[in-house]
């Protein structure tokens, strides 16, 4: 468990830019401590009942684990092939220009990195981080997104007139993998996942990606 503020807060919403900053460092510093013997370094943020929180005190927990999950296999098998068959090129790099390019996902952007609303998204207003410049481990990436995370608290909070609760992870590089591009992605618990969502595995989401992005853009002003 890696606790976010010395200073009592529900949310990491509620953290000031310095403590958002100082809990972002403290993420990296321990999943650097575990990458090298650990096959995948897992951190999470669980905000809110319903998002499975256990402590009121704004956290997230890491996990260090002896195997790669079964989806984040599957992403490196896909960053992998595409490099392969694009001699040298960065699948997440090549969406995130398009999604620039389009702009009808694309809620802000900096010069480190850019917020989407993913296409095809799981969950209403579901959101990814992504770095500008190519880079396999969120651990091992200097301070690169921060400023953004704060972005996107920002927008959800403006939205919803508080922070929703959600759930955060990161997707990093599992150990020995060189073709990976980290990212971050947020899901606020505003929808229901019932019986059709888990007897399929086929997400169903009401609300379509490019309209939370305009509301969003909207939220920040």
């Amino acid at each position: 468990v890696i606790i976010h503020s010395p200073t009592h807060h529900a949310s990491i919403g509620g953290l000031d830019d310095a403590e958002l900053a100082s809990a972002v460092a403290g993420w990296r510093t321990r999943m650097r401590e575990h990458a090298e013997a650990s096959a995948y370094v897992q951190l999470i943020v669980n905000e809110g009942h319903e998002a499975g929180a256990s402590l009121e005190h704004s956290h997230a927990q890491l996990y260090a684990l002896g195997f790669v999950p079964a989806a984040i296999a599957r992403e490196r098998e896909r960053f992998v092939s595409y490099n392969q068959h694009t001699m040298g090129g960065d699948l997440l790099a090549e969406i995130a220009s398009e999604e620039v390019r389009r702009r009808e996902r694309l809620v802000a952007i900096d010069d480190e990195a850019l917020l989407i609303c993913p296409w095809a998204s799981r969950s209403p207003f579901e959101l990814r981080l992504i770095p500008r410049n190519s880079a396999p481990s969120f651990e091992r990436d200097g301070e690169v997104g921060v400023g953004m995370l704060r972005t996107a608290l920002r927008a959800l909070a403006a939205r919803f007139g508080g922070m929703p609760e959600l759930n955060l992870w990161t997707i990093t590089a599992p150990r020995g993998a060189d073709q990976f591009h980290w990212h971050i992605d947020i899901a606020p618990r505003i929808g229901i996942r019932a019986g059709f969502e888990m007897s399929t595995g086929v997400e169903l989401n009401v609300f379509p990606p490019e309209r939370a992005a305009a509301e969003l853009r909207e939220a920040l002003g």
